[in-house]
């Protein structure tokens, strides 16, 4: 069923961006909330993935009916991390409503996998794409494609 938002963006997020996008996620999040968009899918990746999955953890203690799902490519996943990404993973984990395992282990496609299942149970796409390559770039497209509205974040950030 198609209902909520998914996350989508790239492993590297520049310093001079993050404060701006965490505030950009904290409106979005709020805005879909209004609207009953209350389940979030984050993929559980490093970098844009964790800030979303922090600013819907963050809203879940703002507002009643927040849900946090992570569609998580394959078991053991945090297992290829440093030590200090792995304990974060394992946080956002413990905070989340449930977790969805795309795969039990690692296969070529599991990332495209995870990819599709957040765009095909959400109704909007809220990304950071700052290029049109790459696994971000094809899940904008797949979305597009799928009918979900997409929200580029790196569009609203100031130079």
């Amino acid at each position: 069923m198609k209902s909520g938002c998914c996350f989508s963006g790239h492993r590297e997020v520049p310093p001079c961006d993050r404060a701006e996008l965490e505030r950009l996620l904290d409106k979005y999040i709020d805005e879909m909330a209004e609207c009953g968009r209350c389940r979030f899918i984050c993929g559980g990746a490093l970098g844009f993935d964790t800030m979303a999955a922090r600013a819907v953890i963050r809203a879940k203690e703002r507002r009643e009916g927040i849900l946090l799902e992570l569609a998580i490519p394959y078991r053991g996943v945090e297992n290829h991390r440093s030590e200090a990404d792995r304990r974060e993973f394992e946080e956002i984990l413990a905070r989340a409503d449930s977790a969805c395992y795309i795969a039990e282990s690692y296969s070529k496609d599991c990332m495209l996998r995870r990819n599709r299942y957040m765009v095909e149970h959400s109704e909007v796409c809220i990304c950071y794409m700052t290029r049109n390559s790459g696994g971000t770039a094809y899940t904008v497209a797949y979305a597009l494609k799928n009918g979900c509205e997409v929200i580029n974040l790196a569009m609203e950030i100031e130079d």
